[in-house]
């Protein structure tokens, strides 16, 4: 059996098993409402054949149009969704750690056990473990990262110079770029590092073949990405989803901050992991490239000055995407989850340059000694973190969505009157498990109310103006964030115990008085 083999399967054991402890330990359900909102937009695309949160309603709030057909695609088959939403995670970790390895491997192709190595790190980094439990399209995009930049790497080697092998290797990429930008938007900024180092380092290829190559791929991932983007046109009158003009504005208060503070409050979440040990790594990884000069691939010596623009764009990814969401949504809720795609390359680039530290310091036995103690200290740090405070904060973050999210949505379905008016900032478990008329205040769904975030007045009157009945808000998503408003007459609340320890308040439902009397 290929070596390439066994490591491959040692990669996917791994990922399998800490990837079902995780969905075991928390009893299947998802850690973050935004997960119901993905299910009930690929269920509703199944059942209905409709892009739509609210059937006959066409809306553009998913983020992850591709992630969405995936889903329909398990509710068209017939497979519980649990079943096939958490498998899809954990075959993402997977093919991330074993692409991880593969980077590796063309890196340090002489250093035999580098590749698993890396390979084991990417699954058992426990923020990845929960992306690819989460339910969501984090685990999938951090997949296309790596896919994106090995893909580009592999025109490092010496590969044909004819336009029919050009043209196809380009439309590859192309699709595949096409692919991560419909998993997430950012996919084109990644799309765009990968062309641009290609274009710096025109590696075994003329121009002839660079525009060959370039132009194969700019038309497959305009093919591939048309229909959605004219989706969104007719739908919202712009490129992006709903989600983004909601999303910038409720991270105002962030925005308002200085662009050093909000830096240090996306990256602070990143840290908490045995990534936080590979930072030396990463720096040597970059020393690497700017010392040896030349990388042996194997077969082919690749000149420094050719290579070095592709062999650094993992560690520019993951600072390009931190960047941008400093700058433009510095939120650091839910461990950091809209950066952890920067995660991936820095930690495969983190463990090549440790491996690289290794070699270079036999020759002292301080830095010997000094080098493999912070190697086997990440490598512990790695799996107690996987297996006690990531598991943990996993479980936690499910049974506070069981207790706040879905609880009330199953108590909604069973007392409330179907066509009655339901405003609410969290859809996700309401769309699922109680679908009826909703107001979304967090502007999903509903765009028209993102002018109103900051004008609880305005959001009160677009309430009775739509004759909403019932609100269902934690105490800091009320319209003016007052439960004593005379207008709220509460009804239901969940009671939870994590919420209230984790210092927020419970999910309550309140009957909407408009004349300020609750019967």
């Amino acid at each position: 059996m290929p070596s390439s083999v066994r490591r491959d399967a040692l990669i996917l054991l791994a990922a399998v098993l800490l990837g079902v402890l995780y969905v075991a330990s928390a009893g299947g359900n998802f850690p973050l409402d935004d997960s119901w909102i993905h299910q009930t937009y690929g269920r509703n695309l199944a059942q209905y054949g409709e892009w739509a949160f609210l059937p006959g309603v066409p809306s553009a709030a998913s983020t992850s149009p591709l992630y969405t057909v995936v889903l329909a695609a398990g509710y068209t088959l017939g497979v519980p969704f649990r079943i096939w939403t958490h498998g899809l995670g954990i075959l993402a970790l997977a093919l991330t750690g074993m692409i991880g390895a593969r980077m590796a491997e063309q890196v340090l192709p002489k250093q035999r056990y580098v590749p698993l190595a890396t390979g084991l790190a990417l699954v058992v980094a426990w923020h990845l473990l929960w992306a690819a439990a989460s339910g969501m399209e984090t685990m999938i995009f951090c997949l296309f990262t790596l896919l994106l930049i090995w893909l580009g790497w592999r025109e490092l080697q010496t590969r044909s110079q004819a336009a029919k092998s050009l043209i196809l290797r380009g439309g590859i990429f192309g699709i595949a770029a096409a692919l991560a930008t419909l998993t997430r938007p950012e996919g084109v900024l990644l799309a765009g590092l990968v062309g641009l180092a290609l274009l710096l380092a025109r590696p075994n290829m003329t121009w002839r073949g660079i525009i060959l190559w370039g132009g194969a791929a700019a038309v497959a991932y305009l093919i591939v990405l048309a229909p959605y983007l004219n989706f969104n046109l007719q739908v919202t009158g712009g490129l992006l989803p709903n989600t983004a003009a909601a999303k910038r504005a409720e991270s105002a208060p962030y925005l308002a901050r200085d662009y050093f503070w909000r830096l240090g409050n996306v990256i602070t979440p990143l840290l908490a992991g045995g990534q936080l040990l590979l930072i030396p790594g990463m720096v040597a990884y970059v020393l690497m490239l700017l010392g040896v000069g030349r990388v042996d691939d194997g077969s082919t010596r690749l000149n420094f000055l050719k290579s070095f623009p592709m062999l650094i764009l993992p560690l520019v990814w993951s600072a390009a995407l931190i960047l941008l969401y400093a700058a433009t949504l510095p939120l650091e809720i839910q461990h950091g989850r809209y950066v952890i795609p920067a995660l991936p390359t820095a930690i495969d680039s983190g463990v090549v340059g440790m491996a690289w530290l290794l070699q270079r310091s036999r020759a002292s036995m301080i830095g010997r000694v000094l080098v493999r103690v912070v190697a086997i200290s990440g490598a512990l740090l790695f799996a107690a973190m996987a297996l006690v405070v990531g598991l943990r904060a996993y479980v936690f973050d499910v049974g506070l969505i069981n207790q706040e999210m879905v609880t009330p949505a199953m108590w909604i379905r069973d007392n409330l009157l179907p066509e009655d008016l339901l405003v609410t900032h969290d859809i996700g478990a309401v769309g699922y498990y109680a679908p009826r008329p909703l107001l979304d205040i967090a502007g999903l769904v509903n765009p028209e109310v993102v002018p109103l975030m900051q004008d609880p007045d305005g959001m009160w009157a677009l309430m009775r103006a739509r004759g909403a009945k019932y609100l269902m808000a934690l105490d800091n998503q009320i319209p003016g964030r007052d439960p004593n408003d005379s207008r709220l007459c509460e009804v239901f609340t969940t009671s939870g115990e994590d919420a209230v320890r984790a210092g927020g308040s419970n999910m309550t439902i309140y009957a909407l008085a408009w004349d300020g009397e609750c019967e």
